[in-house]
Formats: structure tokens, C-alpha cells, sequence
């Protein structure tokens, strides 16, 4: 029982050095340690240290507010470098990265996940196929963000006549994860926690390299209170268990202090009466897209934004039963959340590890995936993670596409101002928006449209206006919406002339209708 140092969460901060190695969770602000981080900036602002510290973690760790999260460790001399999945909802660390202030890696989700689970076992790496073709790819960028990020740590290799990627394993000198409660012998529980994620991984990673493990929790139990078989990380390989003061730097998600539906089995059954989703071009678009659906499939796969609405209009239709929704970060079933709940769902009938569900999804598990679009080339490659100054990140967004036997991309056509109407069963540009999607060459190759295009699956683009396939010959324009003119609607908005399917179709006209379209299974 002495071996475990319980604290308060100012004090675990106080005991990170400078130039250590710390890798994290979070998942937005689930899961995140947010008090340690927040303890740990105002240590840095009163005294200067620690400095130079390395980040590592797989989602997006912050609320995109630069507020919270990691955006708490965003002051020049605290990092030196950071290797994540997601920047989007850190505006603190885009800008230190845009200004050369520190080195920058961004690496498929999964990829991360799964390696801090590799870098426990000692392995020299991830070696797969996510990422070939990608800006992860070393024949891109290798996964760098900016001027000063110089090493290689992901290279190009040849195994029995196929390429592969080897992602080179890090070592991490601190682990800072967190769970709901310690017991006495420092075991801990995740009764409160909407997600897993892979704060065992974390641990073990920072434990097998002689280094320090840091549990922020909510509050303190006697042994014996836990259940065995729900301790997530076990005492023996923690060494410091912080105690938050304030429970609201220990949220359940981004959005909610805690919802005891978020938790699989804990929740009453409750009867949803179906809303109805106001007509408008997002609901076009997630109706078109669900038409890709037919009853051989099982397991979906949603991202955030326009995706999301594909299950409500399956919802609204009446088929949710017939498929079970899945999201990256360990969720299977219920009702996925969006906004600052994203990556939780109401009633879900599973929660795992991070890790195995992206080992579930590289081996081709999901049979469909939704995902959203931002800018797309001749060649049918997709740009979703950088933007000039402005980087997203790619999230899970490599190892799905890549690996879903169906993707669908789900966007609109133009960006920046644009707006539309649904009249009489037409669409109706009513001003065009200013920034065109549909470009000659993208900044960063989030999904490689050659590469993916010759592996003989479905890849479908569903925007309000128009449908494309992205084909080994490029892309192929298929469908376009009722009311629209192909010159001026849709080809005069593109830098450059796809392929026109000589069976050039328009657009169902059910999803013009403001009432059910009656979407069946084939």
C-alpha cells in the first residue's frame, strides 16, 4: 500500500521534469486528464518549467476553444514536440506548429492507438498498410507538419513482395491517463467514464520504460471495492493517483458532466419518439448517401458533421435495427453522439480499448463507413487534415477509408457562404459559396484516390448536387440533383472537367420530398 503516492493533482504536476517524453489520452475532453494539464500550466506560468517536454496521444485532445485539453500545454519552451492524431480542437498548437515553434507529426488514429500498445511490448513499431499513399506515406511527407520537424520515424518497407509501412516506436517517460477511481492498492476503475480508450497501453508504455505512471481520478475507494474484472489499469503499474479537485476538470465529454446513459448497461430503456429533420441540403446529402446501404451490411461506421445525419435519416426511416453503429474510439450500438459528446452514444451495448477497435477496423470490419469531405482532386484523392495555416489532423479517417468495404464521403459541393433551397422537388442555388471543393491539386493527400480506386470497393462522393464514384480512371461524375444546370451548377464550380458517366443519372427524386422516402434494403 506505500508503494502508491496519492495526491493532489498540483502535486503530480510538480513531479514532471523538464525534457521527458509524456504520452496521453483523451478522446476531445473524454478521458482527458484535464486538472493535470491544467495544473501543469499553472506551474509553467509561475516558475518556467518544465520545459521542453514531447506529447504524444492518438485522438484530439481539447474542446477547439483553446481553453482546454492540451491547449493548456500550448506555451513556447513548455513543448518541444508533439506527435497526435488530431489538431483540430487544439487552435493553441496549430499556431506553434504554423510558426516553426516546435517539431509536429500527425499519424493515422489507429496507428497510435495500437502503438503505445507496441511500445509496452519493446516492438520496434507498427508495421502496416495504413497510410501507403498518404502524406503519412515518406514518399509525401512522412507525417511532418512543418520546416523544423526533420527525423524519419515512419519508413517505406518491402515483406514478401508487398509494401508496408513501419511507424518506429517512441519512448515515453510519463504516463498521464485517468479513470473514475483508485482503490487503496492504486487499482483503477472506470465506472464513470463514457471511454476506455487506451489509458492501459499509456501505462504499461511508460511503466516497461522505467517511467512514472500519473491516474488523475475523480475520488478514492477501499480494496475490494472495485470488481477484479472492471480494474482497467491495475495498481502494479501505477505510481501517482491524483485526486481532482473540481469535478468539472473531470467530465464525463466535452459537453457533459455526466450522463449515466454514456455507460453501457447502466441506463433505463427509453422510448425515443423520431424527430423530423428539417429538408435543407444536409439532409439531401445524408439521404443519398444512405441509399449506398443494403441489408448484407451490418456494422457502420459515422464520422462528425453531415455523416452524422445519415443516421438520422435511417433513424427517421425506420431501418436503425437492421445495422449496429460503430465509433473509433471503442463504441458499438446505441445512439452515437454528436457535437461535444462526439465519440460517446446513449445506450451503447459495448465499449472496448481504443487499440482493438482499430484492429477490428484495419482488418476490414467495417462494412460501411460515412465520412466527410473538404476538397477532392482529379484523381478522386481527398483532402481532409490540412488546410494552408489551418490543420485538422486526419484522426481515424486514414485507417477507416482505407480499410471500410464501402466509403461513402458525404459534403457539400461548394463551402464559405453557400446557400440552397428545396422547392417543388429541385434544388435551388440561391448564392453559390465561395470556396470550390473540387480542385486541380490538393495540399496533403488524406485519401489516395489512385491507391484506393484499384482495390475494387465502392467509393462514392454524395454532395447536394451531384454524385461521383472515384474509379481507377478518375473521377467519374454519375448523378446530378433535379433543378441544377451541369455547366453552370456544377462543372463551371470545379477546376477541372471529371469524367461523365455516358448513364448520367439525376438524383432520386424521393430525397427532394419533404416526407419519408420509403428507403428499402436491396
Amino acid at each position: 500500500m506505500g508503494r502508491i503516492r496519492f495526491c493532489t493533482t498540483k502535486e503530480a504536476a510538480n513531479m514532471i521534469p523538464n525534457g521527458v517524453a509524456i504520452g496521453t489520452i483523451g478522446f476531445m475532453l473524454t478521458g482527458a486528464p484535464e486538472e493535470v494539464f491544467l495544473e501543469l500550466e499553472k506551474r509553467f506560468l509561475e516558475t518556467g518549467e518544465p520545459r521542453n517536454l514531447a506529447l504524444m496521444w492518438a485522438s484530439g485532445v481539447g474542446d477547439g476553444k483553446e481553453v482546454r485539453g492540451i491547449n493548456h500545454l500550448c506555451h513556447e519552451g513548455l513543448i518541444k514536440k508533439v506527435i497526435a492524431g488530431h489538431y483540430g480542437l487544439i487552435p493553441k498548437l496549430v499556431k506553434m506548429v504554423n510558426e516553426n515553434k516546435i517539431e509536429a507529426y500527425n499519424f493515422p488514429q489507429g496507428v497510435l492507438a495500437t502503438m503505445f500498445r507496441d511500445m509496452a511490448a519493446h516492438k520496434p513499431g507498427v508495421l502496416t498498410h495504413v497510410g501507403l499513399g498518404t502524406f503519412a506515406d515518406p514518399d509525401y511527407d512522412g507525417g511532418k507538419l512543418n520546416e523544423i520537424t526533420k527525423e524519419d520515424i515512419v519508413e517505406k518497407v518491402d515483406l514478401k513482395g508487398q509494401k508496408y509501412l513501419l511507424y518506429k516506436s517512441q519512448k515515453i517517460d510519463i504516463a498521464i491517463i485517468r479513470g473514475t477511481e483508485a482503490d487503496e492498492n492504486g487499482n483503477i476503475g472506470f465506472s464513470k467514464e463514457a471511454l476506455r480508450l487506451e489509458a492501459l497501453p499509456v501505462a504499461m508504455a511508460a511503466k516497461n520504460n522505467g517511467g512514472l505512471v500519473i491516474v488523475q481520478v475523480e475520488r478514492l475507494v477501499k480494496n475490494g471495492t472495485i470488481d477484479p474484472r472492471n480494474v482497467v489499469v491495475p495498481g502494479a503499474i501505477v505510481d501517482v493517483v491524483a485526486v481532482v479537485e473540481d469535478k468539472k476538470n473531470h467530465m464525463q465529454t466535452s459537453g457533459t458532466q455526466f450522463n449515466i446513459d454514456f455507460i453501457s448497461g447502466c441506463g433505463a430503456i427509453k422510448e425515443e419518439g423520431v424527430k423530423k429533420i428539417p429538408l435543407d441540403a444536409k439532409k439531401v446529402i445524408a439521404r443519398r448517401a444512405a441509399m449506398q446501404l443494403d441489408k448484407s451490411m451490418l456494422i457502420l461506421n459515422y464520422g462528425i458533421g453531415i455523416p452524422e445525419k445519415v443516421a438520422d435519416v435511417i433513424k427517421e426511416e425506420g431501418l436503425e435495427d437492421n445495422f449496429i453503429a460503430t465509433v473509433e474510439p471503442g463504441i458499438y450500438g446505441g445512439t452515437a453522439q454528436g457535437g461535444l459528446n462526439f465519440g460517446s452514444a446513449l445506450l451503447p451495448q459495448a465499449t472496448i480499448d481504443h487499440p482493438y477497435q482499430f484492429d477490428f477496423y484495419d482488418g476490414g470490419g467495417i462494412d460501411i463507413t460515412f465520412l466527410g469531405m473538404a476538397q477532392c482532386d482529379p484523381y478522386g484523392s481527398l483532402n481532409v487534415s490540412k488546410f494552408g495555416p489551418k490543420i485538422a489532423g486526419c484522426g481515424g479517417f486514414i485507417d477507416i477509408s482505407q480499410n471500410a468495404k464501402e466509403c461513402v464521403f458525404c459534403g457539400t459541393f461548394t463551402a464559405g457562404g453557400l446557400k440552397t433551397e428545396i422547392v417543388d422537388g429541385e434544388l435551388k442555388i440561391l448564392q453559390e459559396g465561395r470556396v470550390k471543393k473540387f480542385i486541380k491539386e490538393l495540399e496533403h493527400i488524406t485519401l489516395n484516390g489512385k491507391f484506393e480506386s484499384k482495390k475494387n470497393k465502392k467509393i462514392t462522393i454524395v454532395t447536394e448536387r451531384a454524385v461521383f464514384g472515384i474509379k481507377p480512371e478518375g473521377l467519374t461524375l454519375m448523378e446530378i440533383a433535379p433543378g441544377v444546370d451541369l455547366e453552370k451548377d456544377i462543372l463551371d464550380q470545379m477546376e477541372f472537367r471529371p469524367i461523365i458517366t455516358e448513364s448520367l443519372k439525376i438524383m432520386d427524386e424521393r430525397i427532394f420530398k419533404d416526407e419519408p422516402i420509403n428507403l428499402k434494403l436491396g
